[in-house]
C-alpha cells in the first residue's frame, strides 16, 4: 500500500485525545474535502509502497501500544485486513480513522468514522471541479450503518467536522440515518487549521457539546504542533 509516512506523536483527536500513537497514514483517498489539511494524502497523494511486513517493522521500532492508521482513507487499502490483524497480534490496540463512505470487514479496536457534512464539498476549489464526485460520495449511509453494527469493531466514534452553528441540522440528520446513536461516542470538532479560528469556533462548539452531551474535539495536534506534518 502506498504510505505518505510513519511518525510518532499523540492522538489529538476523539476519545483517545492525548494518547502517545504511532500514525500510519496511507496515502489516497476517494474524497476531496475543501478543507483537507493533509491534501499530500488526498488531493496530490505521495508516498512510498509498503508492503504489511515492512510496515511492522516500521511500527515496532518502539513499544507504543496505540496505532492509528489514517489517510486519506484507509477503507480503500485492499492491505488493511492484513495490517490491522497482524498489528492486533502485537498486542496494538488499532484505531481506523476513515470518512465512512468504503467498507472492509476489519478487525479494529476504535472505529473512528468522520461522515463529511456538506461544508466538505469544494465547490470553489480549483474551479470546482471536483464538486459533484465529492457530493456524491461523501454520504453512504448504508456503510455508516455497517461500521455500526460490525461485530469485528470493539468501539467506536462518530467524529463530525463543524464550521458554523447551523451544521448541527445536518449532523442531526447523519446520526438519524446511521440508527441508535450513544451521544457520548459524537465527537463534535471546530474546522481550521490555525490556532485562533479553532479557538473561535471551539468556543460555541463546546456550548453545543455541552447542551447535547457530545465530546469536544479540540484537535490538539494543531494547538500543539500547527499544520505539520509528522505530527
Amino acid at each position: 500500500m502506498k504510505i505518505a509516512e510513519i511518525f510518532n506523536s499523540i492522538q489529538g483527536e476523539g476519545k483517545f485525545t492525548g494518547t502517545p500513537s504511532i500514525f500510519i497514514r496511507t496515502s489516497g483517498c476517494n474524497l476531496r474535502c475543501t478543507w483537507c489539511d493533509t491534501p499530500y494524502a488526498s488531493w496530490t497523494p505521495r508516498g512510498d509502497n509498503m508492503n504489511v511486513d515492512e510496515i511492522l517493522a516500521k511500527v515496532q521500532q518502539d513499544d507504543t501500544k496505540h496505532v492509528v492508521i489514517t489517510g486519506g482513507e484507509p477503507m480503500i487499502q485492499q492491505e488493511l485486513q492484513e495490517l490491522a490483524k497482524q498489528l492486533r497480534r502485537l498486542g496494538k490496540f488499532v484505531t481506523v480513522e476513515t470518512a465512512g463512505t468504503v467498507w472492509q470487514e476489519v478487525p479494529i479496536d476504535l472505529a473512528s468514522i468522520s461522515p463529511k457534512l456538506s461544508n466538505s464539498t469544494p465547490t470553489d476549489r480549483e474551479g470546482g471541479k471536483y464538486a459533484k464526485q465529492h457530493e456524491e460520495l461523501r454520504l453512504q449511509p448504508q456503510v455508516l450503518r455497517k461500521f455500526a453494527s460490525s461485530r469485528k469493531i470493539r468501539s467506536i466514534q462518530w467524529k463530525f467536522v463543524v464550521s458554523s452553528p447551523e451544521d448541527l441540522v445536518e449532523i442531526d440528520d447523519v446520526l438519524k440515518l446511521i440508527g441508535k446513536v450513544n451521544p457520548d461516542d459524537v465527537v463534535l470538532m471546530p474546522e481550521g487549521i490555525e490556532d485562533q479560528q479553532l479557538r473561535q469556533r471551539g468556543k460555541w462548539v463546546v456550548q453545543i457539546c455541552k447542551e447535547r452531551g457530545f465530546r469536544f474535539g479540540p484537535r490538539l495536534q494543531i494547538w500543539l504542533y500547527g499544520n505539520t506534518p509528522g505530527t
